[in-house]
């Protein structure tokens, strides 16, 4: 396929972004438009009406009206007779699971060009809604040209995808690198003089294991100080453990972390820490993110999940079994030991965030894909 001529839709999930898909869909259109290569974004509209958002030259947002949210899954009619509109338009459609309405959508359309199925994460919670979805789900798996994933663990192991292991390429998440100020970073750090910084970020919710986070501050020494960032169901449940563990000192719900606050976290932690326990967590951006600025990583080995891989043991930090609270303080302690065994560890990460998970990276790798149909 020639790249001048190729026209890219991403389709999924919804606007504004909130999470990780929505995340790597609006970057993918953001760097290949950047590369004079047309690329737009179908998605459903968390709030308001159908309406094009022009971001540059080469790529429009087209964000459709939604009825309602059920099941994670945007309602949105309009998407299925705008893609239907459309889809003639394009040479190749990106579509972002896991997203019912998408793949109804592309169902619906009638489109007959090459289809990229991007494999973020199986469906998990949504039971009732996996068993009505999985008719359509096989349709999808059967139509996709491509079956991209983010992690070469979540590819091989994903009990979906194993009879198309031979579609499946290896696509790993990247991002820009996350750039502290200096006077942000000094600020974080005098709130919490002479400590170790263990930093953590993500929705307060159970498959993010910070109850076993938490409890971890039970075994490490007053030189460390635990900061969560991060609004979720569990917050007052999380604050009720803390106290009732008497560990007000040691571990503190920052609540939400605005984008602007948010690298003066990760200039002044010493370690990150990733304490999720499902598979849920299939990647895990906030691990990279941290890599970015030099931070070694302490996260989990969960089962059929790629955060283990993203975070490789001995070299850009450690990992331990899910839910194990004494075995997180026992490698967050091993991680910030001494100043050699820190060097290294930090040089690791700042090199295999450099290796694998450049935005620019991602894109190339991407491109190379479409470009192979």
């Amino acid at each position: 396929m020639n790249p001048d001529k190729m026209k890219v839709l991403q389709l999924g999930k919804f606007y504004p972004i909130r999470g990780g898909v929505e995340k790597v869909a609006f970057d993918l259109m953001r760097g290949l438009s950047e590369r004079h290569i047309p690329c737009d974004m179908l998605c459903a509209a968390e709030e308001g009406g159908d309406r094009n958002i022009r971001l540059n030259e080469y790529a429009r947002l087209i964000c459709c009206r939604t009825w309602v949210k059920a099941c994670a899954t945007m309602i949105s009619p309009s998407m299925i007779f705008t893609l239907r509109k459309i889809c003639g338009e394009y040479d190749i459609i990106h579509v972002h699971h896991p997203d019912p309405m998408a793949c109804l959508a592309l169902f619906l359309s009638g489109y007959r060009g090459k289809v990229v199925l991007h494999w973020h994460s199986d469906i998990q919670k949504q039971k009732i809604l996996l068993k009505l979805y999985r008719p359509l789900q096989q349709w999808l798996l059967r139509r996709a040209d491509k079956i991209v994933g983010t992690s070469p663990v979540y590819l091989a192991e994903s009990p979906c995808l194993q009879e198309v292991q031979e579609k499946t390429v290896c696509l790993p998440i990247g991002v820009v690198p996350v750039v502290s100020v200096p006077e942000a970073v000094e600020a974080v750090r005098k709130q919490y003089p002479g400590k170790k910084i263990v930093f953590s970020l993500g929705r307060l919710v159970a498959y993010k294991g910070f109850c076993f986070l938490v409890e971890a501050a039970r075994y490490l020494s007053e030189d460390y100080v635990v900061l969560i960032g991060g609004t979720g169901a569990l917050e007052e449940e999380l604050q009720r453990q803390i106290e009732d563990l008497n560990l007000q000192e040691k571990v503190k719900l920052l609540g939400r972390v605005s984008d602007e606050d948010l690298p003066a976290y990760y200039g002044a932690c010493d370690v990150f820490c990733l304490s999720s326990v499902q598979k849920t967590e299939a990647f895990g951006i906030v691990q990279i993110e941290a890599m970015s600025c030099g931070k070694p990583v302490v996260a989990t080995r969960i089962p059929q999940s790629g955060v283990s891989w993203v975070n490789q043991e001995g070299v850009s930090g450690l990992n331990v079994e899910p839910e194990k609270a004494q075995e997180l303080a026992e490698a967050i302690e091993k991680v910030t030991g001494d100043a050699e065994t820190y060097r290294r560890f930090s040089e690791g990460a700042r090199k295999r965030y450099r290796d694998l998970f450049t935005k620019e990276r991602m894109i190339e790798r991407c491109l190379t894909i479409y470009l192979e149909l």
